[in-house]
């Protein structure tokens, strides 16, 4: 039984294929597209190559978690990666409306499901890979593999950009047919970066020689610039104008999203979902911090889903925090309580001193601007650009940034 259902589902990915082909034909072959994967950076790197590549006068597409945009026209997203029928519908639009460039956020469930099946791509870009998401693949090694489907899949005309720093930024590239490339701060890559600026103000970076100023936050996106930049310089990018354009450049919705309130406490809202994001955006505030601030974490982990990481993330949060409020993503069809209590389980009783449990999201962010004064921060992690909170399978209206602004501004 377990494989008639295995083999329909791969006849139903391959009919969609067939039927998008079919009625779009092949849209990609006019279209120059880089592709973006990885856990954690593809929106802000897809989304930022969008806003440089439009800046320099392409036409240009973007496909990613956020928003799906053609030219200047914004769509909805519904899928980081939409299936092969939408897909083909978007690219033969962006072909139709003269688009020369397509930066495309590339899911391991979209390799795994072969919704790019027949996209011609230039490029392929990988950020980096940490727990995620193993509540569909089942493994670890089953998820590096759907990601590396990508750049094996990549032909040898074009290139494949790989994250250096990253424990499995050269195997995800190894034995593949495309030219490759390595991005980093530790030595002998093709593009290497140094920081010589790191404050709230943003980042500067050298990269082989080439200053580049940014008003992005922290640390984990010097390697998303790093990233971005190498990207444009295999592109044939102007590099003297990219650098300008970065200057002024700002971050994705609900990516380091942030404000200073009247009486003088930073709100950041960032969609920082896994354990390696919320670590490092943790890790970012604490560089940027005052002395004598505080930083108040408000965040959770979502209801039918990878449940391992719950416990991972309850302990990276309440460690890197000095008021830690756990409290509802999106819990779905579970109860919150239960989520909750399994984010606490490796807690010791010094975490737990530290620790306020609000079910409520509205409410837990109440709380963490009470207990804030001048000089501190407060994170809202996990949902980032959604408008919305799902529970018991409806969907409420819900945003963390405009909470946070009707009680702080």
């Amino acid at each position: 039984m377990k494989k008639l259902f295995k083999n329909l589902k791969i006849k139903r990915r391959a009919i969609a294929k067939l039927a998008a082909l079919h009625f779009y034909g092949n849209p990609s072959v006019k279209l120059k597209i880089v592709g973006v994967t990885g856990t954690n950076g593809k929106t802000t790197t897809a989304t930022l190559l969008y806003k440089i590549a439009t800046e320099l006068g392409y036409k240009t597409g973007l496909i990613s978690t956020v928003e799906n945009i053609i030219g200047t026209e914004k769509r909805h997203a519904t899928h980081t990666t939409p299936g092969p029928i939408p897909l083909n519908k978007l690219l033969k639009e962006m072909v139709e409306k003269d688009c020369e460039y397509v930066f495309m956020e590339v899911s391991s469930h979209a390799m795994d499901q072969k919704r790019v099946a027949g996209v011609s791509f230039v490029g392929g870009v990988f950020t980096n890979l940490t727990h995620d998401h193993l509540d569909y693949h089942k493994s670890f090694e089953n998820y590096f593999l759907a990601k590396k489907k990508f750049f094996n899949f990549l032909p040898k005309t074009s290139f494949a950009l790989s994250n250096g720093d990253d424990e499995h930024g050269k195997a995800i590239i190894d034995g593949i047919k495309a030219k490759q490339y390595l991005y980093g701060f530790n030595g002998m890559e093709n593009f290497h970066g140094e920081i010589f600026k790191l404050d709230f103000s943003g980042l500067g970076l050298d990269v082989n020689g080439n200053k580049i100023n940014s008003r992005l936050l922290g640390k984990f996106n010097a390697n998303n610039l790093l990233a971005i930049w190498s990207t444009c310089k295999l592109l044939g990018f102007d590099t003297d104008k990219v650098n300008k354009i970065l200057e002024n450049i700002e971050p994705p919705r609900g990516r380091f999203d942030h404000f200073l309130s009247k009486n003088g406490v930073l709100a950041i809202v960032d969609y920082a979902h896994t354990p390696d994001a919320l670590e490092k955006v943790l890790l970012a505030i604490k560089e940027i911090k005052k002395e004598n601030g505080k930083i108040i974490s408000v965040f959770g982990c979502g209801g039918d889903r990878d449940p391992l990481k719950r416990r991972i993330m309850g302990k990276i949060g309440t460690s890197l925090s000095d008021i830690a409020i756990i409290t509802s993503d999106n819990p779905r069809s579970e109860d919150p309580e239960k989520i909750i209590n399994e984010m606490k389980v490796d807690l010791t009783m010094n975490d737990l001193k530290k620790v306020k449990t609000i079910s409520d999201r509205r409410g837990a962010i109440k709380e963490a601007i009470k207990l804030a004064q001048a000089g501190d921060i407060i994170l809202c992690a996990g949902k980032g650009h959604e408008e919305y909170q799902e529970i018991k399978g409806v969907k409420h209206h819900f945003n963390d940034m405009e909470e946070l602004k009707k009680n702080l501004l």
